[in-house]
Parts: structure tokens; sequence; C-alpha cells
């Protein structure tokens, strides 16, 4: 139990409220969710030809700059998950939030504070300082956005729910999606009317201000510690309860990274964060590329959005009647086809495939990612198994935007790193078909 200002029971208890209160769970993971936008990679892709200007970096030099903050993050996210486990999903609620409207704040300043340590400096560091200030913006709101503030509001969820775990995420999936996908045409309007670095302070003030009273206020990190059990009260648990349902055993860190399916899965969502931060940092010029205006391509993401949509709902309605590894192999089946896509964008097919691959892809990843942790492996150690594969999923997203912006820059096209791009889903199809849940076999032996 917890005591002060973060006693489950300060300053109401749930327990007492008229309604289960893992609902109200679900709601502060929506908006903790909504709140990582400045640090994923579409919160970034309507700055990248803003940044590459005040910066005076070259695309290559920015997606390094990129690639190293977020690699950097990732390597960090792992003592991150372990932090979740000891202090809580509302501490680390928190703490994510006013980290995040700090280094938004920093982030407004740092084209300033890198000018004024050049003009100090000799001419030829202009450059490497411009290069260290953005890199260290990207480290520290990969970490505290993407990485641990989306890390902590998955998870919260995991450990109140069970049997409507794949409802309850896909309901408030259905809001990220929408919030995602509008993202970048709300960033683009507050660039509009505040400039960038405006708008990078107008969001930290809502992230100090907002998410973090409201993240105290709601979070609370277990229904146990409330005297409350998973899903509620009058949960009608199916006559012939799937295997995949039952958790056999606790999982540690070290037993969960042992296992064949934790690598499929992991590095399918690692796929994902790559292609899709790739797609969406350098999305102004793939778009140049296949002959379509700005407003064109940021509009792709709209029908995308509304795909990811349904197909979350979909999933999130039958993903405790079925076994995980199917939806896998879904979700890779639409990573290929949107690959594909993008690949044949200019082609009169190739926006379809593209939109609807890609849409399906995000939607089946959601009612995965916060899915498959806690049945797989147990909740008592979540907050480490799934801060590895966090870490993977960020270090990919970094990797993805620099592969890039290196091949273009080398051959003048995106078209062999998307050839690349094509092999992987499909390999990664083959690798889900063996990814069963470990308590499968407990249950067995």
């Amino acid at each position: 139990m917890r005591g002060g200002l973060f006693h489950p029971d300060f300053p109401y208890s749930p327990k007492k409220l008229p309604f289960f209160y893992g609902w109200l769970i679900a709601f502060g993971s929506m908006m903790g969710t909504l709140f990582s936008i400045p640090g994923q990679t579409m919160g970034f892709s309507v700055f990248t030809e803003i940044l590459m200007g005040e910066f005076q970096l070259s695309r290559v030099a920015l997606s390094s700059a990129y690639f190293v903050g977020t690699v950097a993050s990732g390597l960090t996210l792992p003592f991150a998950g372990r932090l979740f486990d000891y202090w809580g999903a509302r501490r680390m609620i928190v703490l994510s939030a006013v980290a995040t409207g700090l280094v938004l704040l920093f982030l407004s300043e740092s084209a300033d504070v890198a000018r004024g340590i050049s003009a100090i400096l000799p001419e030829s560091w202009r450059t490497g300082i411009a290069f260290v200030v953005i890199g260290l913006g990207f480290y520290l709101i990969r970490l505290s956005a993407q990485g641990i503030l989306t890390m902590t509001s998955r998870n919260v969820v995991g450990k109140w729910f069970d049997i409507r775990r794949g409802l309850a995420m896909s309901l408030s999936g259905v809001f990220i999606s929408f919030g995602f996908s509008v993202a970048p045409k709300v960033l683009d309007l507050l660039i509009n009317r505040f400039e960038y670095d405006g708008a990078w302070r107008f969001l930290a003030i809502l992230t100090l201000f907002v998410m973090a009273p409201l993240g105290w206020f709601i979070f609370r990190d277990n229904p146990e510690e409330c005297g409350m059990e998973m899903d509620g009260p009058n949960v009608t648990r199916p006559t012939k309860e799937n295997p995949d349902m039952v958790i056999y055993r606790e999982y540690t860190k070290s037993e969960a990274v042992r296992t064949f399916s934790f690598h499929a899965f992991n590095l399918s969502f690692a796929f994902f964060a790559m292609y899709s931060t790739a797609y969406t940092f350098h999305i102004e010029s793939l778009g140049a590329e296949f002959g379509f205006e700005k407003s064109r391509i940021i509009n792709l993401f709209i029908p995308m959005a509304a795909i990811s949509v349904t197909t979350n709902l979909f999933f999130g309605w039958i993903n405790s009647k079925t076994r995980l590894k199917y939806m896998l192999l879904i979700m890779n089946l639409g990573a290929l086809l949107g690959t594909i896509g993008l690949y044949k964008l200019g082609t009169d097919w190739g926006v379809p495939a593209y939109v609807i691959g890609t849409g399906i892809t995000g939607g089946v990843f959601s009612s995965l990612a916060g899915v498959v942790w806690p049945r797989f492996y147990g909740r008592k150690w979540l907050g480490s198994i799934s801060g590895i594969a966090m870490s993977s999923m960020v270090i990919a997203s970094g990797v993805g935007p620099w592969l890039f912006a290196v091949f273009f820059e080398f051959t003048g096209s995106y078209e062999l790193i998307l050839i690349i791009c094509i092999a992987l889903p499909a390999t990664l199809c083959v690798g889900s078909l063996f990814a069963d849940n470990p308590q499968r076999k407990v249950l067995e032996t």
C-alpha cells in the first residue's frame, strides 16, 4: 500500500464509485497516450523541415540526431520498466507527464540554445553543437513521452482488466487512433498560429497543468490495492474458457525473453514502429517522390485511421476468444500489403493498398500491444517485460527515419529501402505461425 498523496484511497476511494473503476483507468490511459503525441514520430513529422532550417542540418544529419536520441532513450527504457514494477502506475504517470512538459519547454528554446553556444565557440563547431542540442531534445522527449508515458498508460490497463482487456484497449484505441490521425493537422495549425516554438510551449503547458494532475487524480496501480478484482464484479466468464486466457505462472523478464513467442511479437511490433515512424518522419519527402502534394499525402492518414479504428474494435472484441498468434499473422499480412502499397504509391492500386494495409496493421497492433504481455507472462513483472518490448520499439523507431534518409541520400530515391521493408513482414508472417502462448506449455506439463 502506498501512503500520503499516493494512497489509493486519496483523494477518494475508487471502490465507492457506482461503476467499475477500471473504465476510468481506461480513460486515463487514453489521455496519457494522446499526451504522448509530441514524442511520437507523427508529432515530429510536421517539424522536420522546420528543424532542418532552424538548426541548419541536412536531412541525414537531422535523422541521425533523431536516431541517436531515440536509440539512447530505448536503451534507458528497461530501467523505467523496472521502476514501473516498484513505483506503480500512479507515480510513473505523474513523473512522465511532468518530464514531458519540461522537455517540451526545452525543445521550444533548443534552437536558441544551440545558436547561443555556437556564438561563443569556433564556427567550425556549429554543426556539431546543433546536432548535440537537438539530439539531446530527441532523447529526452522520446524517453519521457513516447517511452515512459506510453508504457505506463498501456500497462495500467493490463493490470485492471483480464477478460475485458481487449475491449478496454479497443474502446480507448478508437479515440487514440483518431487523435493520432489528426495530430499532424492540429500541430500544423498550432505552428501556423504560434510558430513552431510557441506550439511546443502550448503543448508543454497543457501537459504540465492538465495531464500531470489528471494522471494523479485518476491512476491507481491495480484493483487489488483498492479492494477490488480485475474486470469488476459480475463478469461472465466463458463456459469453455480459452486456454490462452489462464495464467498458470508469472514469468520473470529473463524467462520471458527466452521464449520464441516473445521475439515473434517483439520483432513484429519493432518492425511496425520502424516502418511507421520512417514514412511519417519523411512523409513530405515521400509524397514528393510520388508526386503527392503535402496536403494530399497527409490526408491519407484520415481513411487509414478509420480502417485502424474499425480493425481495432473488431479484434478488441474477439481477442479473448481467439489465439493471439493468428492476430499477429493478420498484423504482419497487413504490414506486407501496406509496404507494397507504399512502394507502388504512384499506381492506381498503390494508394488503397497502402491505406488499407497500414490501417489494418495499426488496428491489430493497438489490440495486441497492451494485451499480449500480461496474457502470455502475467502481471507481476509486467513493467520489466514490457520495458524490454518498448525499448525495442523505440530503438526501431529511431532506426527507421535514419535508414530512409541514408538510402535517399545515396540513391536519390526511397525505392531500395521500401523493397527491404517488403521483405521483413513477409518473413515475420512465417514466425507468427509458431508464436504460441507460453502458458499453454505450462498447462501441458
